[in-house]
């Protein structure tokens, strides 16, 4: 009989103590903290030059010389090409020759002119004292209008020379190529002794760029672009930048989208200064735009926070000194995947309620962030 009074003891331990240890809950806590909080959108970029300019050839010819290397600095007017300038010197020297000769003969054709003005003024005087016929008088008419329509067509003449002259003389000077801007040659695509052939396509001999202001433009997915509007800040990071940040504002959103396998990506696109030129060309960046951002607020993780519909309000569970939990409604303002700024309903120094356990689960049962709530891409 002893031993079953002992069996029935023990049964009825383990119900009412081990059982309720199992019943038992444990909670994870955070304390409210105070902080910076911002609501990204991230996307990659590239960094090219705010201005540059494609420099090539408007006449052809062999690449004579080159002055310039990749990374030479150049003011505008700077010599950076020659082209062999034979031809083109040789096309200059013949339409000059050809324009003295035709002033030659504007000479010749203004005295003859003058003769033809002169002799037809004699008939005509001669004419009425009736000592000459009028078919004199009409044979050096003839021949006034004759010299002066040859003496017209000389000078049209002269002038299509001249014309043909400046042309020639313009290509010349095409042979040598000068910088159109303060820059950078950051590129050049033909060599010295290539020749360039301006009769299919203007072929391009170098890139100079200025790059002391940068762009950077970004590919942001058609499911974050509503967020995006123009004046907002921004900053990017790039590979080698050890963690340093460059801040700006969005300038411009390109309205007409890329596609890329199925994907539809929109242009956005800010300027960042460069006077150290530790921005450089094609560099890849990691940009966020701040949808939204407070500091020096209160931060509690979402995982403590429970929301009811589409509000800026949630309930938290708060723990207080005697390790009693209650519930507690408060206010919310910036949030993020990971914190949330806390505007009322808490003070700094708090335990809220992060997550809970029960004996045997391998994880924390944790709060339920609310839908929306204003959260950037992740």
């Amino acid at each position: 009989m002893s031993v079953f009074i002992f069996l029935g003891i023990a049964v009825l331990t383990w119900l009412f103590v081990f059982r309720e240890d199992d019943d038992r809950v444990t909670y994870t806590t955070e304390t409210v903290t105070r902080g910076d909080i911002e609501n990204l959108v991230t996307a990659m970029g590239t960094l090219q030059p705010q201005d540059y300019v494609d420099v090539g050839a408007q006449v052809s010819g062999q690449l004579k010389k080159l002055h310039v290397d990749v990374g030479s600095e150049v003011k505008a007017g700077d010599l950076l090409a020659e082209i062999d300038a034979t031809v083109y010197a040789a096309r200059v020297d013949a339409t000059r020759a050809s324009l003295r000769t035709q002033q030659a003969q504007l000479l010749d054709r203004e005295a003859q002119l003058t003769l033809a003005n002169i002799q037809y003024e004699r008939e005509k005087n001669l004419f009425k004292e009736e000592a000459t016929t009028r078919e004199s008088l009409q044979t050096a008419e003839a021949s006034l209008k004759s010299a002066q329509a040859q003496l017209k067509a000389l000078q049209a003449q002269i002038e299509q020379t001249e014309s043909t002259l400046r042309v020639e003389s313009a290509n010349l000077n095409y042979a040598k190529i000068y910088a159109p801007i303060d820059g950078t040659v950051v590129s050049i695509t033909s060599r010295q002794g290539q020749t360039l052939n301006t009769n299919q396509m203007a072929p391009t001999i170098m890139r100079i760029a200025d790059l002391s202001t940068m762009t950077v433009q970004t590919q942001v997915s058609e499911a974050d672009i509503g967020k995006l509007r123009t004046g907002m800040d921004v900053y990017f990071t790039t590979l080698g930048s050890q963690g340093r940040r460059w801040y700006s504002k969005l300038n411009r959103i390109q309205p007409t989208p890329e596609i890329l396998n199925n994907v539809v990506l929109y242009n956005a696109l800010f300027d960042v200064p460069n006077e150290n030129r530790l921005l450089m060309t094609q560099m890849s960046t990691q940009v966020f735009f701040i949808e939204s951002q407070a500091k020096d607020v209160l931060l509690v993780p979402m995982s403590a926070l429970t929301f009811a519909a589409r509000t800026r309000s949630a309930v938290v569970k708060v723990m207080n000194g005697d390790g009693d939990i209650e519930e507690r409604k408060v206010l919310i303002g910036v949030t993020n995947r990971v914190q949330a700024q806390i505007v009322e309903g808490l003070t700094e120094g708090e335990k809220v309620v992060s997550g809970s356990s029960r004996p045997g689960q391998q994880k924390p049962v944790a709060g339920m962030g609310g839908p929306g709530m204003g959260m950037g891409r992740r």
